[in-house]
């Protein structure tokens, strides 16, 4: 099963080109939330995803409330820096859900506190506030094929 990368109200075009560009290298689905902060014809984000954005399975939903009735799995994980377990600690099953929030505010305060056991962490040093956002699905998407050895090089 694959994995869905799912952006609630990205934004920059850019980093949800690159991220259209990770789903398409890693055989993800990608889930847009509206409002976007951009459209989803803009230059940027053709560009960030180059030619692959045309071959991405992608959706865009109206609302989290929208998306959820179309969710198959059990399996959601919110990705924040209020959590206090690390990304690599949990079980990330095939056709996880990775949830990651808009670039200046993070996911709503009340999906962290409806599912405070489902919220992971990307541990950061220095006091750094927050990783880029297509960085940030970088490392947690690509942790979960490690452990599904998904690519079986």
């Amino acid at each position: 099963m694959k994995f869905h990368i799912v952006l609630h109200q990205p934004r920059i075009p850019q980093n949800t080109g690159n991220i259209g560009r990770l789903c398409f290298a890693s055989n993800s689905i990608l889930h847009l939330i509206h409002p976007l902060g951009f459209k989803i014809s803009a230059k940027e984000l053709k560009r960030a995803g180059m030619d692959y954005w045309k071959n991405l399975e992608f959706y865009e939903w109206d609302d989290f409330e929208s998306f959820l009735g179309s969710a198959i799995s059990l399996e959601h994980f919110y990705l924040t820096t209020k959590s206090t377990l690390a990304y690599y600690k949990a079980n990330l099953k095939n056709g996880a859900y990775l949830h990651f929030g808009r670039e200046d505010g993070g996911l709503n305060p009340s999906l962290l506190t409806q599912y405070p056991k489902q919220t992971l962490t990307i541990p950061m040093q220095n006091n750094a506030r927050s990783l880029n956002l297509a960085t940030s699905v970088g490392i947690v998407l690509y942790e979960g094929i490690r452990q599904r050895d998904l690519f079986h090089l």
